[in-house]
């Protein structure tokens, strides 16, 4: 796959001012022919002087009919989605134009390319750590990192429990609200187990819903209630990051950012990978 990281590398020859000339950062050109489209890898001259520069060489990466342009504007820093269209349009090159009237490409589109990273949460209510990163993919803020997030929310609601967390997630019987009897299937994490124990006594089943104890792949993100769990590392034998229940978009983007990192320096990657 070819998917220039800027889209300063890629220029179009619609029309001629300056005759054959390219800008001198242009890697890759757009070239309008009868039929269409097609898409060139350029060579300006290196030791040529000014901005606009000769070609010294050219090479035809994506004729006219194996090259489409992508109808309307797409965000282009959402890497992963531009990649997904592509695939969508059954060309080995599909050519995207964004919002603010810049140009990329993407040739020979492959998804497996990109690292998956595995998102756990649970709701209701909100589950804040998926909508989260969906939120920040939307708006372009993951794409350098070439990461698919692969999202595993579990519905509680759905556990045949007596008694669930709090009443925000709509429950009628929670531990925050109501007094327990005792014997009760408590569908609820440390947090709860220690909270019934200190108020109730131990006579109850728990029912396991923390989101690290789902994780079983590797990176991961997961949200949990204990602070003392937040960070990045190893957590039942899967690496991964660990953030808060309400952590706000920038904790969550930082968290994603240097757990991607790291796994990429762990695994003799470049870390440094930006696109």
């Amino acid at each position: 796959m070819i998917f220039p990281p800027e889209c300063k590398v890629v220029g179009h020859a619609y029309q001629k001012p300056v005759g054959d000339k390219v800008y001198f950062l242009t890697e890759y050109l757009v070239r309008r022919v009868p039929d269409g489209f097609e898409l060139l890898k350029v060579t300006p001259n290196p030791e040529g002087h000014g901005m606009m520069r000769d070609i010294i060489h050219e090479e035809v990466l994506a004729r006219a009919d194996e090259t489409v342009m992508y109808p309307g504007r797409v965000n282009q820093h959402d890497r992963a989605d531009m990649v997904r269209r592509a695939l969508s349009t059954k060309k080995r090159c599909t050519i995207f134009g964004a919002m603010d009237e810049h140009m990329n490409f993407v040739l020979d589109p492959d998804l497996s390319l990109f690292q998956i990273v595995h998102v756990y949460d649970i709701r209701p209510p909100r589950a804040n750590l998926s909508v989260t990163i969906e939120s920040l993919e939307k708006d372009g803020l993951l794409g350098e990192l070439e990461c698919i997030f692969e999202h595993h929310v579990r519905d509680i609601s759905l556990i045949d429990a007596d008694v669930y967390p709090c009443r925000a997630g709509g429950f009628s019987k929670t531990l925050d609200m109501d007094r327990m009897e005792g014997g009760e299937r408590v569908a609820g994490c440390l947090t709860g187990r220690q909270l019934y124990q200190e108020c109730y006594g131990s006579n109850f089943k728990l029912i396991e819903i923390c989101p690290i104890s789902a994780v079983s792949e590797e990176p991961f993100l997961a949200r949990c209630c204990r602070k003392e769990q937040s960070g990045i590392g190893m957590y039942n034998g899967f690496f991964g990051a660990v953030v808060h229940w309400g952590a706000s978009p920038k904790t969550v983007l930082d968290a994603v950012y240097e757990m991607v990192q790291e796994w990429r320096r762990r695994n003799g990657q470049d870390s440094s990978r930006s696109g």
